[in-house]
């Protein structure tokens, strides 16, 4: 019998979290990391392990391979975990493409549904940007306020929005390429410590991605969804759902709407999540969440040590 830790949330991390190599030391101990890439390379037609393992990095990143890498490793790590302890989390979030992996974890999604499901995702929306056009950045140092204020004001007629609520003074924009860069250079004089364009190939979480999110959509409701077995916490409405129809219509949304990550992680917290665990490769989102939420206890994992370290705590 599974036993629930209400005042604990696992959350997933997304895009940007990958590394040629991630997960190689868990992997040398637990064959179950190996196992759930075999399974995600069965559906997909080529040896992720591979690529994850030796690279090259060029490829690990685009975008099309990076979202069943990032699924597939996350959900590697939540099944060292369940073989370890019958210790399950109440909560669950994941960010952008992490909510893929929560669903599956939560037993919402099955694996093999969600590698097809963010693999087509990663090529619409690669299809639906051409190379270029395109661009996202990260704006440190500002209000939420001042980065939307900005964003609208610069437009000029083309698209440019906040696209990820991170955490406090740093929210990522995307958009057109002219108008992110109009809008970094109004930031900056605005008073942003920094304005850095980020290394994707598409711009996700804004207007741009309205087509790939209709075409989406069309393969969601060809997919098999249940309600979550733990409460997830949804990136586009910072709600949780039990109904298939609203996960999949939140999925649908979360595709050109903004990343709510720190409403998502307060959300969590005000309702007595007193631990974040951060399930997957990387400390990406253990270092927004301790500025989300400074009196929590966050801790990640991804490695043999980081997981004798949570299984020590939770267990402690």
């Amino acid at each position: 019998m599974n036993e629930q830790n209400y005042n604990v949330a696992f959350v997933f991390p997304g895009q940007g979290s990958q590394s040629v190599g991630m997960l190689s030391q868990l992997a040398d101990v637990f064959p179950v990391v190996k196992q759930t890439f075999e399974q995600a390379s069965d559906v997909l037609g080529f040896k992720l392990w591979d690529l994850v393992a030796n690279g090259p990095e060029a490829d690990l990143n685009q975008t099309q391979n990076t979202q069943p890498a990032m699924l597939a490793a996350g959900v590697a790590v939540w099944r060292v975990w369940c073989e370890k302890t019958d210790r399950r989390p109440a909560w669950m979030a994941g960010h952008s493409l992490g909510e893929y992996t929560a669903l599956v974890c939560s037993d919402a999604i099955a694996f093999e549904d969600a590698v097809k499901l963010v693999a087509e995702r990663g090529r619409l929306m690669q299809e639906a940007v051409p190379a270029g056009v395109g661009a996202m950045a990260a704006i440190i140092g500002l209000e939420d306020h001042q980065v939307v204020n900005t964003c609208a004001e610069v437009a000029n007629g083309q698209i440019v929005s906040a696209a990820n609520f991170n955490a406090p003074g740093q929210v990522v924009i995307a958009g057109e390429t002219a108008a992110v860069e109009r809008a970094m250079e109004a930031l900056k004089a605005l008073g942003a410590k920094r304005a850095l364009k980020l290394p994707v190939s598409v711009p996700s979480h804004c207007a741009l991605m309205e087509a790939a999110s209709d075409k989406l959509n069309e393969i969601l409701q060809g997919i098999n969804v249940e309600m979550p077995n733990a409460t997830l916490i949804h990136n586009a409405d910072v709600k949780s759902h039990g109904s298939p129809e609203v996960i999949r219509y939140a999925l649908k949304e979360q595709l050109f709407k903004p990343v709510r990550w720190v409403e998502s992680v307060k959300f969590m917290h005000e309702q007595g999540v007193a631990g974040f665990i951060e399930c997957g490769p990387g400390k990406v989102l253990m270092g927004l969440n301790k500025r989300i939420a400074p009196d929590a206890i966050h801790m990640t994992m991804f490695d043999p040590e980081s997981l004798n370290k949570v299984l020590e705590q939770l267990h402690g």
